[in-house]
């Protein structure tokens, strides 16, 4: 029977959607005679872990779901048995790197990447605790349905079964690697005040998250859609399409990956960087793994948090961190789409060293534009006024620490790049977790 890993990290209260998670699992394995192992991986308050506790053992039992209930001293125990099989010299780095002190997209996803291994799952299905599921004509509109239905079977074989066909018939042998969706609701970062109110000074917050050397239309229409998902478009009937999934079309909670390709290449564990949770979505994209994007969105909210002053402030830290990211990520995309690059081997599969070196090259040099970024950045915020003021003084404050953050999450993400493969041995040959 086919295991798979459905995955909810989470840093705040979310019981409903534990609770949400577990009603998709169920469908799943019932659905499609899968054993799924439910992984929440609890980095919230002790409060917040009791209520989660409290609720996943109020589940009423479902044939093929197994429920994991990890907090952080459970997984630091995981990891660094792995670390240390893996690296043992560097052991207590990687174990920083894969369960930091302080925010990481990447690395919680990471961590479910390894645990995923361990459990001796297919794939890994990632959800958000600040979202939940569509409903249709009285029925809960589950990802997992398309994503079971077509991640791991041949894009040729997956062409007779999607609404549109739209992939490199060269490709056409390969097997799917990455199924997605979006959402709908509201943006995925707080800066809807600003696009409501000032439409001229969003597009130059936005432009900052587009590469430099994008053609003009291109920016113009990555400026409409980022960050923006599906929008308002409400589900009516199922849409799929084969292809090599866009990356602005999908988001991190709706989005299911094989493991020939988190096994290949990590997450980028940058600390309070948004957006380095979608680093393997351009890699597929890059290295045209076929995809089938579909529109089973889910439905996102700000949590309370988001909305206090202390919530907000750091969330501009975190889109200056991106900001800064960008020109580099696109400099490794671009290096990675080169023949001679060598991203995917003669099997379509790709090389993790290929990947090491673009993103070892991509953190070696300092650069004045990056600070010029920062400089927009606050004159932006200053013009803005009253709590984007003081955004921009906490940004300010920070401008070294920021600056020199981005070389070394670059440097960072390359050392892990390199322990990947050992990383993934270890978790392999790792006793399974049983609750």
């Amino acid at each position: 029977m086919r295991r798979i890993c459905l995955t909810l990290p989470t840093n705040r209260p979310c019981a409903p959607a534990i609770a949400d998670v577990a009603r998709e699992a169920a469908y799943g394995a019932r659905a499609f005679d899968v054993e799924v192992h439910v992984l929440v991986l609890d980095s919230a308050p002790p409060a917040a872990r009791h209520e989660h506790r409290q609720v996943i053992e109020n589940l009423a039992p479902a044939r093929d779901v197994v429920v994991h209930h990890l907090d952080e001293a459970a997984q630091r125990t995981l990891l660094h048995d792995m670390a240390a099989a893996a690296s043992p010299a560097h052991a207590e780095r990687l174990l920083g790197l894969l369960l930091p002190d302080d925010v990481s997209y990447g690395a919680c996803t990471d961590r479910a990447f390894l645990l995923a291994e361990m459990l001796g799952c297919a794939s890994v299905h990632r959800r958000d605790s600040d979202s939940r599921y569509q409903e249709h004509a009285g029925h809960t509109l589950f990802p997992l349905h398309h994503e079971l239905a077509f991640l791991g079977v041949s894009a040729s074989e997956a062409a007779e079964h999607v609404t549109v066909r739209r992939l490199d018939p060269a490709v056409a042998d390969r097997p799917i690697a990455l199924v997605g969706g979006s959402f709908i609701g509201a943006m995925s970062v707080d800066l809807d005040a600003i696009r409501r109110s000032d439409p001229g000074t969003y597009e130059r917050v936005l432009m900052l998250t587009v590469p430099d050397d994008y053609p003009a239309l291109w920016r113009t229409t990555l400026v409409a859609d980022t960050f923006r998902g599906a929008k308002t478009t409400a589900f009516s009937a199922d849409h799929t399409t084969l292809t090599r999934v866009p990356p602005t079309r999908v988001d991190m909670c709706n989005i299911a990956l094989s493991r020939a390709v988190y096994t290949r290449v990590p997450l980028p564990p940058a600390t309070h960087t948004i957006g380095s949770d979608y680093f393997l979505l351009n890699l597929a994209h890059t290295a045209v793994l076929p995809g089938v994007h579909h529109n089973r969105h889910i439905v996102n909210h700000h949590t309370p948090h988001r909305r206090t002053d202390a919530g907000f402030l750091a969330y501009q830290v975190r889109l200056a961190k991106y900001v800064l990211a960008v020109p580099r990520l696109h400099e490794i995309h671009t290096a990675l789409r080169a023949p001679e690059a060598g991203l995917v081997d003669h099997e379509g599969r790709l090389r993790t060293s290929a990947v090491t070196q673009a993103v070892r090259r991509s953190a070696a040099d300092i650069r004045p534009a990056d600070a010029h970024r920062l400089d927009t950045l606050d004159s932006v915020y200053r013009d803005l006024g009253g709590r984007w003021a003081k955004a921009a003084d906490l940004l300010a404050a920070r401008r070294d620490q920021l600056l020199a953050e981005a070389r070394t999450d670059m440097a960072d993400f390359a050392f892990l790049l390199d322990a990947w493969p050992a990383l993934i041995k270890a978790a392999r040959t790792r006793e399974p977790v049983t609750r």
